[in-house]
């Protein structure tokens, strides 16, 4: 049986865009996220951060073979995504830290941002940084939320 933030983020995956090329988990842990993600969109590049380097290790080694790299995991100690500016289209974190103005600069315009769990302010912390708000939910007993950066030339929603 799944736990109950892989329901959650599986019911707000539901809620997001379905056509992301890159794909970035933050605070991966052992993968079930990431890989979630890698088969819920077959045809993006899926990568994983975390503090852990056990945690990483683990994931690798869930991973197996991958000829393509479609899936790829990363330590990561500090604070900056070691990726480059507006990089993904879907950037997902169950739990954690939020660190909102690191999620807006991977994230790219008009790209998505799903959240699994309860921080305090999350509308405005994340307004701040351009995130628009989109759906909120629960599954599992867990919230869910999905926002869009703002591509800031006057978009729909």
């Amino acid at each position: 049986m799944p736990s109950p933030s892989l329901t959650a983020l599986a019911a707000a995956v539901l809620q997001a865009p379905a056509w992301p090329e890159r794909v970035l988990e933050v605070g991966c842990g052992e993968g079930d996220g990431a890989l979630f993600l890698a088969r819920e969109y077959p045809s993006a590049r899926v990568r994983g951060v975390d503090r852990s380097a056990a945690a990483i290790e683990a994931a690798v080694r869930r991973v197996g073979l991958d000829p393509e790299g479609r899936v790829a995991f990363k330590q990561h100690p500090g604070r900056a995504l070691p990726y480059p500016d507006a990089f993904f289209d879907l950037v997902a974190q169950v739990g954690g830290r939020l660190g909102a103005a690191e999620l807006a600069r991977v994230t790219r315009p008009d790209g998505c941002l799903v959240l699994v769990g309860e921080w305090r302010l999350l509308d405005w912390r994340l307004g701040k940084h351009g995130f628009v708000a989109g759906r909120h939910g629960e599954a599992a007993g867990e919230r869910f939320h999905v926002y869009r950066l703002d591509a800031g030339d006057g978009s729909p929603e």
